[in-house]
């Protein structure tokens, strides 16, 4: 006699967060915050929906729960990348390619930490800003090593505004990847870089020219 699924058994409970949490990720990633409900997520994992209030709290708690290893794993594929860098130049190629190497190999972790739909203000958006705010921060790291010191300390309206226009263009182009397919994402990658690291490496080279 075949076994029962494994909504059927009797899971643990680690086990069954597990499962829900699994169910959860797909739900968000491919309907979006906004549009996921409890009741969705219960009947296919198979459980009664306040089994879910009672492991998870809520639907934003478990959105935190789905969310945060996406956060973690970017930001760990991006600050190791970096790290190999031997020029600041190298360092935001690395960076970049790391970017949409994640986005290619888990494109369910991106969807949900790029999720549109989540609410723009409250404990969710605060969580999801610590990792845009991170990769912000890689972002305005590379392009202060790519200024000369004298103007790292005085440039950081400047060096902010470049850091968002990067991260704007990278999370815009990995949308438009994700929709059409148009290209690996390697040479999306590639097209990024090549668009935009020569005005950052000329505005820095300029920058050392008028302070000779």
């Amino acid at each position: 006699m075949p076994s029962a699924p494994e909504h059927r058994r009797r899971l643990s409970r680690a086990d069954r967060e597990q499962q829900v949490l699994r169910v959860a990720r797909e739900h968000f990633a491919r309907r979006g915050f906004a549009a996921t409900t409890m009741e969705d997520i219960a009947l296919e994992v198979g459980v009664k929906k306040p089994l879910l209030y009672a492991y998870f709290g809520n639907k934003e708690r478990l959105y935190s729960a789905c969310m945060a290893p996406a956060g973690d794993a970017l930001i760990a594929a991006v600050v190791e990348a970096v790290a190999r860098a031997g020029t600041p130049a190298e360092a935001l190629r690395l960076g970049v390619i790391a970017f949409f190497d994640f986005v290619d190999r888990d494109r369910d972790a991106w969807r949900v930490l790029f999720d549109e739909t989540v609410p723009q203000s409250g404990a969710i958006a605060r969580e999801v800003a610590v990792y845009r705010d991170r990769l912000l921060e890689l972002l305005a790291q590379a392009t202060v090593a790519l200024m000369p010191p004298r103007r790292r300390t005085r440039s950081g309206p400047a060096i902010e505004a470049t850091a968002t226009m990067l991260m704007a263009a990278a999370e815009s182009l990995a949308r438009w990847w994700l929709r059409t397919g148009a290209m690996p994402a390697q040479d999306a990658a590639a097209l990024l870089i090549a668009t935009m690291e020569p005005g950052l490496l000329r505005v820095a080279d300029e920058r050392t020219e008028a302070r000779r």
